[in-house]
């Protein structure tokens, strides 16, 4: 199924960039809360001193079967909320980016008469090379929210890195063909950094 030029302008128009940044956002606002209430618990620990961390471990080993389940089964369902809202923001990011290329390589005078020649300027340079949703920012952005969501973990990283790939593929599905060359290319930009990532984290390995 092709993509007609009102589509185009349609994605451009009416899924604006706002949306996408309240998006990311609401990811990162989550994200900062996490880990201020993490921070928060970890420092009313550290004040109870030594006795309390061991008396709270304690705890935890006296829970039943049936309640270390749940807490597992907890943990899992926090996992894959997080794969799953990681996924749906690169959708949206990928079918932004697409729309705004779409528009882009509108020239024709009767392109014009549906779309303005500053709406076109526009995205010409939202898709540049240091634009908004060139490869460059798009990909370091994707990363970005997969390290919030993830933390410094590399099992989690590489859980992120797959629901990056999943995103993508929601947002081809959804352009109804393959998504423009800039998408190709931001998503190999994407896993170039998390392989960058993962190279490091390998490197401080060997040298501690």
């Amino acid at each position: 199924m092709s993509v007609g030029i009102g589509t185009a302008t349609d994605s451009y128009n009416n899924y604006n960039t706002q949306a996408v940044e309240g998006s990311a956002n609401n990811v990162a606002e989550k994200v900062e809360e996490k880990a201020s209430e993490k921070k928060a618990d970890v420092g009313a620990v550290y004040e109870k001193s030594e006795p309390a961390e061991k008396k709270a471990t304690y705890s935890i080993n006296k829970m039943s079967a049936e309640d270390r389940a749940a807490l597992v089964q907890k943990l899992k369902q926090e996992q894959l909320d997080r794969k799953s809202q990681l996924s749906g923001l690169v959708q949206q990011m990928f079918s932004k980016q697409a729309g705004t290329s779409k528009l882009a390589d509108l020239f024709s005078p009767e392109n014009l008469k549906n779309v303005s020649a500053a709406d076109i300027a526009q995205a010409k340079e939202d898709v540049s090379e240091d634009g908004y949703w060139g490869v460059k920012q798009t990909s370091q952005r994707l990363f970005d929210f997969a390290s919030a969501l993830a933390g410094d973990d590399v099992e989690k990283m590489k859980e992120m890195q797959a629901a990056m790939e999943k995103g993508f593929k929601q947002a081809t599905k959804a352009w109804g063909q393959d998504l423009p060359s800039i998408s190709q290319d931001t998503l190999s930009a994407a896993n170039k950094l998390f392989d960058d990532y993962y190279a490091s984290k390998n490197s401080e390995t060997v040298q501690a």
